[in-house]
């Protein structure tokens, strides 16, 4: 694997947004949410808690690292060898049908490489530029990126379910609290921030486990509807090139060790410049 240098922690103001609602989602969850319901002294209160905060713990870690991970950079000495056996696949123009060039950056794109406007580089596996953290989503830190969505979505609903619990208890008393009235506004806006997130991210994560699935980004995605209007129209059939099949594709993106699959670990990646494809699959087997 080549080593990309790590990035520097920057703050932004989207990044600004995401640290500030992950300390509020916390602190809110366990010291009203959990201590109103449960009681943050007692059994299941401490274990709620602790469990919270290893979640909690576990969002930070891979947010940070989605953040600091450099998505991958095109080597300024790649040139795609057309004669290697080993390369079936050569990513070409839309027009011209010319190995694909970088104007800008002055170099070759390997396979699945797309430049991206905002870091003004060219970037590996690039999936896109994600502004909430302030970083490309690529080669290198995908499989980070999609932990931290996950996390985040298992974060989310267990914060609105201790919500909805702490809500329920106190509805069911039939006295009035000493400074119940105190928290309304923190159910209020834990309740406006928690249910949209949660719904988004749901969405967001659904939307990644489909292009694992397909090993598929959503750049590729977009070129692959526009392949197959086209492979349509001219009466071919087009298949994704990098579609092995939903168990190869699931490894090749989180990892071989199924261990290791919730765990932002990334060893398993490669140099970013080349990819099996199902021209390298034995002949008379089948990706799915």
């Amino acid at each position: 694997m080549a080593a990309d240098k790590g990035k520097p922690f920057t703050f932004s103001l989207p990044v600004s947004v995401v640290v500030l609602a992950i300390a509020y989602i916390y602190v809110s969850t366990v010291f009203v949410f959990i201590d109103r319901w449960l009681g943050l002294f007692s059994s299941p209160g401490i274990m709620n808690a602790l469990v919270f905060t290893a979640l909690s713990a576990v969002c930070s870690i891979t947010y940070r690292a989605a953040i600091t991970t450099d998505p991958g950079r095109v080597p300024a000495t790649y040139i795609p060898d057309v004669e290697d056996a080993e390369s079936p696949i050569h990513e070409i123009k839309r027009k011209g049908g010319d190995l694909r060039y970088c104007q800008k950056c002055s170099h070759y794109k390997p396979p699945r490489a797309h430049h991206c406007r905002v870091c003004k580089r060219c970037v590996l596996r690039m999936d896109h530029h994600c502004f909430w953290i302030n970083n490309c989503v690529g080669h290198a830190n995908y499989k980070v990126f999609f932990n931290f969505v996950l996390y985040s979505v298992i974060s989310c609903i267990y914060s609105l379910v201790l919500l909805v619990g702490s809500l329920v208890y106190d509805g069911i008393q039939d006295e009035e609290k000493i400074g119940k009235s105190s928290f309304r506004t923190v159910y209020v806006v834990s309740g406006l921030l928690l249910v949209p997130l949660s719904i988004t991210l749901c969405i967001l994560f659904g939307w990644h486990i489909y292009l694992v699935l397909h090993n598929k980004t959503t750049i590729e995605y977009h070129e692959g509807v526009r392949a197959l209007w086209l492979a349509e129209k001219g009466g071919s059939i087009y298949k994704h090139p990098y579609d092995l099949g939903p168990y190869e594709n699931l490894t090749s993106v989180l990892g071989p060790n199924i261990l290791t699959w919730l765990w932002p670990s990334a060893n398993h990646i490669g140099s970013g410049l080349r990819y099996s494809t199902i021209y390298d699959l034995p002949k008379g087997s089948t990706s799915k």
